[in-house]
């Protein structure tokens, strides 16, 4: 066997769908990681300077902030790992690798391990689904605001007094309502939009949803490469009693 035909056949053992996923799952993961715990503190120094300048009015909201941040640390670390383990598994139970080596055997661990990951990928996946969801929070409150900010500049909007134009966080529950000030109009919410807290946090808010979305689509991709994989394998497995007799 030549050179060339040896390296195709070594690419046909590659599991294309897995590794495809773990990209996909990388970046995104990455993305929604970096990204989200910037925008957190950006969010927090905007909350602290403009609406809420007692710290007693948002400790709570600050140790949850910093809880967060050490979840996405967590998060970051548990799907490099998972990640690599996927491809792996990829690696060792796809059609192809079968194919290159003709001893494959199954064994009831090996398929009650596939199972596991066919299971847990599930699971991840559908709470990856509300973590996606739970991302586009931020982006729409901060939308919300960038689209005030944009009404009160354009030209054709005819209005007689921008200080009657306001936000107020208070009543999206991020802060209490006995905080100070609490709101911000007029003049001053136009400057909070100008800020580069706000520019930065807005468009890295949109980042990190868009890296939640990645990471779902990843899963799905695993999703179905783990369940094909453990298909392979049953099927295997009742070839192998087959010839047994």
């Amino acid at each position: 066997m030549g050179c060339f035909e040896c390296c195709i056949k070594c690419l046909g053992g590659v599991p294309y769908a897995s590794l495809v996923a773990t990209i996909l799952c990388f970046s995104g993961v990455a993305l929604f990681c970096g990204c989200g715990h910037v925008a957190l503190t950006g969010t927090m120094t905007i909350l602290e300077n403009h609406f809420s300048r007692i710290t007693a009015d948002h400790a709570m909201l600050t140790d949850i902030v910093q809880l967060m941040q050490y979840v996405i640390y967590g998060i970051a670390s548990f799907f490099f790992l998972y990640g690599i383990i996927l491809l792996a598994e990829g690696f060792y139970t796809t059609s192809a690798v079968k194919e290159l080596h003709s001893e494959f055997k199954t064994t009831v661990c090996g398929r009650c391990i596939s199972g596991m990951f066919v299971f847990l990928t599930y699971i991840l996946g559908i709470a990856w689904l509300g973590v996606f969801g739970f991302s586009a929070v931020p982006v729409f409150l901060f939308y919300n605001m960038w689209s005030t900010c944009a009404a009160m500049r354009s030209p054709v909007a005819n209005l007689t007094s921008i200080d009657s134009i306001c936000v107020d966080v208070r009543q999206y529950g991020i802060i209490p309502w006995n905080a100070t000030p609490g709101k911000a109009c007029g003049s001053t919410l136009g400057d909070i939009c100008n800020t580069n807290e706000f520019y930065l946090s807005y468009h890295l808010y949109i980042v990190a949803c868009a890296g939640a979305g990645a990471t779902v689509i990843a899963l799905l991709i695993y999703m179905m490469a783990t369940t094909y994989n453990f298909a392979v394998l049953k099927f295997k497995s009742r070839e192998d009693c087959c010839t047994k007799f």
